[in-house]
């Protein structure tokens, strides 16, 4: 069985930082998500935008680990935002209640 993966690329201007993420956000890849994020915050930009256009998948450890990194930006003076966020992502934010926990903007 292939194991997911998860790919992050981190692009800085000076008002944001742009974090693309593309695969699998789960138990085994969030430690990737969580690291460059809390990297993005030790210089903290006035936004951090997660570009969830290449997720496949995120499980509820994943879920967590957004809301998690979404409270330390703020506790960073920044926020994070996530952007081009697919529709099974919408649903189970949705289902879960976890949607109002987060910044989610729409195309």
């Amino acid at each position: 069985m292939d194991r997911p993966d998860l790919r992050v690329s981190v692009v800085r201007a000076p008002t944001e930082t742009v974090v693309s993420l593309t695969g699998e956000i789960d138990m085994s890849t969030v430690p990737r998500l969580a690291a460059a994020v809390s990297e993005v915050l030790n210089e903290p930009p006035a936004r951090v935008v997660l570009d969830m256009a290449g997720v496949t998948f995120c499980d509820s450890q994943g879920l967590g680990t957004l809301v998690v990194l979404s409270r330390k930006a703020t506790l960073t003076q920044s926020y994070l935002v996530l952007v081009n966020v697919g529709a099974f992502l919408i649903r189970v934010l949705d289902i879960t209640g976890l949607r109002n926990a987060l910044m989610i903007q729409e195309a």
